[in-house]
């Protein structure tokens, strides 16, 4: 039963590590028509999460862990609006480097993995009550 038991934990954590990236996922979304307030300025930058694992020494295994919540260094993309309160001295107004459909793709493979985790424990929960009935 430990085993079972074990799994659930390894299950659980990819659940809180795919909750985080969901939670950034749909920041970057919210902000993906963010600019700068003032002329010149840096508009929202895209964030992205990465992943590690730590041993949990009570139980033996290698548990999902967010390592990091980084920024998107890639170029911002430029719109000319020269009448824009945002807008630097040529004309130009910096949009965030978020690109909905690489962030809509994120989430549907987020959202996936989330429910494979979620899977495994409905799965380990179904046997830890099996075992438990047979042993009645």
């Amino acid at each position: 039963m430990s085993d079972l038991y074990k799994s659930m934990q390894v299950s659980a954590s990819g659940m809180r590590a795919q909750g985080t990236r969901l939670r950034i996922i749909s920041e970057n979304i919210a902000n993906a028509d963010s600019v700068a307030q003032e002329p010149g300025g840096a508009p929202y930058r895209r964030k992205m999460v990465s992943f590690g694992s730590e041993l949990n020494r009570e139980l033996g295994v290698e548990k999902v862990v967010v390592k990091d919540v980084l920024t998107d260094k890639s170029e911002f993309k430029r719109e000319y609006l020269p009448g824009h309160p945002a807008a630097d001295e040529d004309g130009y107004v910096l949009q965030p480097n978020v690109n909905s459909l690489i962030e809509m793709t994120d989430m549907r493979e987020a959202q996936r993995s989330f429910e494979a985790n979620l899977q495994a424990i409905q799965a380990s929960k179904s046997m830890l009550q099996r075992t438990l009935e047979i042993l009645q």
